[in-house]
Order: structure tokens, then C-alpha cells, then sequence
């Protein structure tokens, strides 16, 4: 059995709320290290020739052009580096383009944690098993094509989830059906840490009982909100 390594990954986001979720389910995965976070091309092209990272998770709309164009620079091909496609982008041209240009997965904001999650694991899966391989047959050369463009099927269970928490959080979309709540107010109202909270808002999102609303202000990145379903 090929024993797990370490993957460094690094984070192209210029939505700063977003970025930090992404980088806590990083540093909370036992085989992920996060190492670099860039917010625009220009310092993501830096960072990929300083950190040298294995995986890439990439939006696609940053403030000095659009992330795809990153697959197929050479400094991203040099370091061998592979690519999670995170983006609000829904045209079947960047979708066609990111599939023709290798990236391992393509995920549609609003994030859903439990597709991140799967993606992040079946990365991990292949490049485990690619170490492990040397030479190859068809067999494998089938798995390994499985892992990449494997369905997504929602997890069962609700692991980490306490009930009595989960009913406190759900509570304050009771009060006002109609009205949307940041990470931080329900941090305020329910006295749970900030990873808690989020961790339970997007579990009631992947249920169904909320949903995201991206808040647009005038100065700063748009803020992540939720409301109830």
C-alpha cells in the first residue's frame, strides 16, 4: 500500500469570505496543505512558480481577467499542476474550454460544500493512485478515468451535525422568513463559533432549507447571505 503524501494547494479567489472557507476545509483535511492564496492572475502566476502547488482551486472572474486563461499558460503546465474550476461562469464555452484544457473538476457557485468535498477526496484518490501505478493497463487506466469524471451523489448522514445546534441555527430563519442573515449575525444570535456556524448554514443549504444570496456592496467583496428556501 503507497503511503498518502501531503498535496499543496493554493487558492485563486478574489472573493475574500470565500477564500477563507475554502482555505479552513483545506487546513482541516489531514492530506491537504494550503500554501499560497491569490486574489488576482498577476500574483496567482507569482505564486505558482514560488510554491510549485499540486492542485489549484481556481475562479474564473478575477480583477485583471478571467482564471481560464491560467490552463493553458505555460506556468501552470510547467509545475504539472492540476485544477478545481470553482466559478460562477454557467456558459457552456468556458465549461467546454475548461474540459478541453484538463481541469480535474468544475463546480458552479454557490459552492456546494459537499461537491468541494467529494472533488477535494477523489483528487486525493488520484493522486495517490497515480503513484502508486508505474505502468499501466487498460483496468487502470479506466480508474483512473472514473476518479476524474465520477458522478456526484450526495453524501448520506449528517456526520458532525448535533441536532440541538442544527434546531438553534434553523430557529433564527423562523423569526423572519423573509429576511437574509451573514455568518456573522448568526454568530451573533446563536453564540457559535464562526466555522460552526458556516458548517451548519451550509449543511441547511444542501437540504434545501436555505439558500445563498451574494450581497453587493460598494466598496469590499460581496458578502455571503443566507435566507431561508
Amino acid at each position: 500500500m503507497i503511503q498518502a503524501e501531503m498535496i499543496d494547494v493554493m487558492i485563486v479567489e478574489d472573493e475574500n469570505q470565500l477564500a477563507q472557507l475554502y482555505a479552513e476545509l483545506i487546513d482541516n483535511h489531514r492530506w491537504l496543505r494550503l500554501v499560497g492564496m491569490a486574489s488576482t492572475l498577476r500574483e496567482a502566476k507569482m505564486l505558482i512558480e514560488e510554491k510549485r502547488p499540486q492542485l489549484l482551486l481556481l475562479d474564473n472572474y478575477l480583477p485583471d481577467g478571467q482564471g481560464i486563461s491560467l490552463l493553458e499558460n505555460d506556468v501552470l503546465k510547467k509545475t504539472n499542476c492540476s485544477v478545481i474550476f470553482i466559478t460562477a461562469a454557467s456558459d457552456m464555452n468556458t465549461c467546454s474550454q475548461a474540459i478541453r484544457s484538463g481541469a480535474f473538476d468544475y463546480i458552479l457557485k454557490p459552492v456546494s460544500w459537499n461537491r468541494l468535498q467529494q472533488s477535494l477526496e477523489r483528487f486525493i484518490q488520484f493522486s495517490q493512485t497515480q503513484r502508486a501505478w508505474k505502468v499501466v493497463d487498460q483496468q487502470n487506466v479506466d480508474s483512473l478515468y472514473q476518479l476524474q469524471a465520477k458522478d456526484f451523489t450526495p453524501r448520506a448522514g449528517n456526520k458532525g451535525i448535533e441536532e440541538n445546534t442544527l434546531n438553534l441555527v434553523e430557529a433564527i430563519f423562523m423569526q423572519d422568513a423573509g429576511r437574509c442573515y451573514s455568518v456573522d449575525e448568526v454568530v451573533s444570535e446563536t453564540k457559535l463559533s464562526k466555522t460552526t456556524a458556516r458548517r451548519y448554514l451550509e449543511h441547511c443549504v444542501q437540504k434545501g432549507d436555505l439558500r445563498v444570496e451574494m450581497l453587493y456592496g460598494k466598496i469590499g467583496h460581496p458578502r455571503r447571505m443566507y435566507r431561508r428556501a
